[in-house]
């Protein structure tokens, strides 16, 4: 892998008083486009360092959202620490902290009063539920906040029961729109010179993602409903399961792809016409009868067989894949990051452009670098 002195936030000082999820993979994001990011952690660390040992070792979430990153441990209850913090934004661009509202204002470090002492600084506060209203206080992690926003009323099949989304959703949007808003904040500094303030909560992160889900109820006065592997406004969109017992998911979006399913995968030409069947809308009102003549189709059929028809048509598809496939599966691009318990393997950077400094792939024991940085910004 190259240097990369190219990477665009080469440059910039990040200091973040975060723990567990969503502050972590904004400043990870942060990390990988070239910025120095000093966490903050108590002396016992980031909890999210001993949610499991999964990660050679490490912990899973924390190897996963934590690399490249140096750890200064510090009491954000001692008055000397507090002022080490202050000479470090001092010579820093962003501030970042979620931990629960009200706690860094009451040792001196709100983002408002931090700008006005650093007019350069960018803050960014991360909440459950914002600063304000009766949900203000609430703890909020991921699955709570999955629950309160409707996200688990429409996931999951309709006679299953309710599920989480398998991954930290919430935690993991609201840390990508924290980096997306920091970068922001950055551009316009670069334009005006000034600092500025970003206020995110997981609930507002996945209010927005719900927009869907809630203008179709408000338009329907009903639902979405928990529909499992089916599309909830697109048909033939979902899981059928091969006579090999393999599920493909199959997309048919628009009428073309219509014409090309029932001619050519499924051998039924006059369906291209059938009234019954003609457009999206139509199908929909008729969902029962096209699932089930798809079901039918797959139920006689190998998957292999069927993959054969499905790419010769054109037609979208993906296999449901177990973890033990997924691990295997021919586009899964590899990094290691190296920690003090072993090399850790886990998927590359989206970007595939983006090489990254193998130094940056490290994960920093506790407390690694506080020395180095307490001599750094010594008074």
């Amino acid at each position: 892998m190259n240097n990369t002195p190219d990477l665009p936030l080469n440059g910039i000082t990040v200091v973040a008083l975060e723990q567990a999820v969503a502050a972590p993979v904004a400043t990870c994001k942060l990390v990988d486009a070239g910025a120095r990011v000093i966490k903050l952690e108590r002396v016992t660390g980031d909890f999210a360092r001993t949610y499991d040992t999964a990660a050679n070792g490490q912990s899973a979430y924390f190897a996963w959202s934590n690399r490249g990153k140096e750890s200064l441990t510090v009491d954000i209850k001692d008055a000397d620490d507090i002022s080490l913090i202050k000479r470090i934004l001092s010579r820093s661009d962003v501030f970042i902290q979620n931990l629960s509202v009200g706690s860094t204002s009451r040792v001196g470090l709100s983002s408002e009063s931090l700008r006005a002492e650093f007019p350069q600084l960018i803050t960014c506060d991360i909440s459950g539920y914002g600063e304000e209203g009766e949900y203000a206080d609430m703890k909020a992690y991921d699955l709570l906040v999955q629950a309160e926003s409707g996200l688990v009323s429409i996931s999951g099949a309709a006679d299953s029961e309710l599920g989480r989304v398998g991954v930290s959703i919430v935690d993991i949007a609201t840390g990508i729109n924290a980096a997306l808003a920091i970068n922001e904040a950055l551009l316009k500094r670069k334009n005006d010179g000034h600092g500025s303030g970003i206020k995110l909560s997981l609930f507002d992160v996945m209010a927005d993602l719900m927009a869907v889900p809630l203008l179709q109820h408000e338009g329907h006065g009903e639902g979405p409903h928990r529909v499992g592997l089916n599309h909830p406004s697109i048909s033939p969109y979902g899981g059928f399961e091969s006579n090999d017992g393999i599920t493909i998911v199959i997309s048919v979006q628009n009428d073309w792809e219509w014409s090309a399913f029932v001619s050519q995968v499924l051998g039924r030409p006059e369906l291209e016409t059938d009234p019954r069947y003609l457009d999206n809308p139509t199908r929909m009102k008729r969902r029962s009868e096209v699932d089930g003549m798809v079901r039918a189709f797959f139920a006689e059929r190998s998957k292999d067989e069927l993959v054969s028809l499905l790419k010769s048509a054109s037609i979208a598809y993906g296999v449901v894949n177990t973890m033990e496939v997924f691990v295997k599966h021919p586009q899964l691009r590899r990094i290691n990051v190296f920690s003090e318990t072993g090399e850790i393997s886990m998927p590359a950077h989206p970007d595939r452009m983006r090489q990254l400094d193998d130094d940056k792939l490290r994960l920093p024991r506790l407390g690694e670098h506080s020395q180095n940085i307490r001599d750094e910004f010594s008074a």
